[in-house]
Parts: structure tokens; C-alpha cells; sequence
């Protein structure tokens, strides 16, 4: 039988719904939770304190309106402790987004956010880079999110696809 070489890497880019990270992860339900985060890695006595599911309808400043849904878990790092001596496992995280699914709707294809942070520091928010399989752990490395300009980005992105397509630019 062969089985897949570890650690294995799953890129989601910065762009993950609810629904693929939560896939991703019920195949390792024994393994370890552990999140990167900003250059850190967080505290095995980390804690889940919120879970928000969120609509947005916005305006950007170019006038455009948008809408999404999110899916936003608040997590707090905390060293270890005897209720807590090691990382989280991945069935228990399974168990407390099922908990609150039953109680307060979760849509798979929502954007999921994290927001993270020590006690008595402000929250930083992240976006889901990837999932990192190892033989006993899972760690789940976030990335910043930046701000941006949405107007301004897609007008960057349709500049980029039209110069790719021009005669000679060697990409087409």
C-alpha cells in the first residue's frame, strides 16, 4: 500500500471556505491543531473563544456593491496548562464548530477568518494559507490580510490577464 509521503501540504492561498478547511481536516481527527500565525506558533493551551457567522453587504469606494458570507473563529493563545497540556486535537476543534453549527447556522462556502491574538493584545485577522500534514500534527498556517482597494485591484488583475494575452508577451 502506498501511502502519501509527510509532511503533505494543502494550499488554499489565502482564499478558504468553512467548508474546505473543515474537509481537509476530518480525515486527521487524532492528529494535533497546531495554527501559525504572524511568525508564531500558537500556545499548546490555545482556546476557541468565539465563532461568528457573518453576512456583508458593502459599497467599496469606487462605488461597487459587494456581498459574502464569513465565517470568523476568535482564538486565544494560551501556554499550557493541566487542563490543556498539548495542542488541541483536530476531533475536539471538529466538535466545538459542530457544537455551535447546531445552534447558530455555519455555511460551508463561507470565507473563513481568523482572528487571533495573546491575552491583552489586540486581535489580528488572518486568512487561511494552508494545511501543513504531519504524522502527528496538522498545523493550519494563516496569513495576514491585507488591506486593499478593491476597485484598484481589479483593475490591476484585468491589466495583468490583458497584458498575458498581447501578441509576443510569451505567455499565451
Amino acid at each position: 500500500m502506498n501511502a502519501p509521503a509527510l509532511p503533505m501540504t494543502r494550499n488554499f492561498g489565502g482564499d478558504a471556505s468553512l467548508g474546505a478547511v473543515l474537509d481537509a481536516l476530518a480525515p486527521h481527527t487524532s492528529r494535533r491543531l497546531v495554527i501559525s500565525y504572524a511568525g508564531c506558533v500558537i500556545q499548546a493551551g490555545y482556546h476557541v473563544t468565539e465563532v461568528k457567522a457573518g453576512s456583508f453587504v458593502t459599497l467599496d469606494c469606487g462605488g461597487n456593491p459587494d456581498a459574502w458570507r464569513e465565517t470568523i473563529l476568535q482564538v486565544e493563545d494560551l501556554p499550557a496548562s493541566a487542563e490543556a497540556p498539548d495542542h488541541m486535537a483536530i476531533g475536539k476543534f471538529l466538535g466545538i464548530l459542530d457544537k455551535v453549527a447546531q445552534r447558530v447556522p455555519l455555511d460551508p462556502a463561507a470565507r473563513l477568518t481568523f482572528e487571533v491574538g495573546p491575552p491583552g493584545s489586540p486581535m489580528q485577522v488572518f486568512d487561511v494559507e494552508a494545511l501543513v500534514i504531519g504524522s502527528d500534527c496538522v498545523t493550519l498556517r494563516l496569513g495576514a490580510r491585507a488591506a486593499i482597494c478593491k476597485p484598484r485591484h481589479r483593475a490591476q488583475q484585468a491589466a495583468e490577464a490583458s497584458a498575458c494575452c498581447k501578441p509576443k508577451s510569451g505567455c499565451c
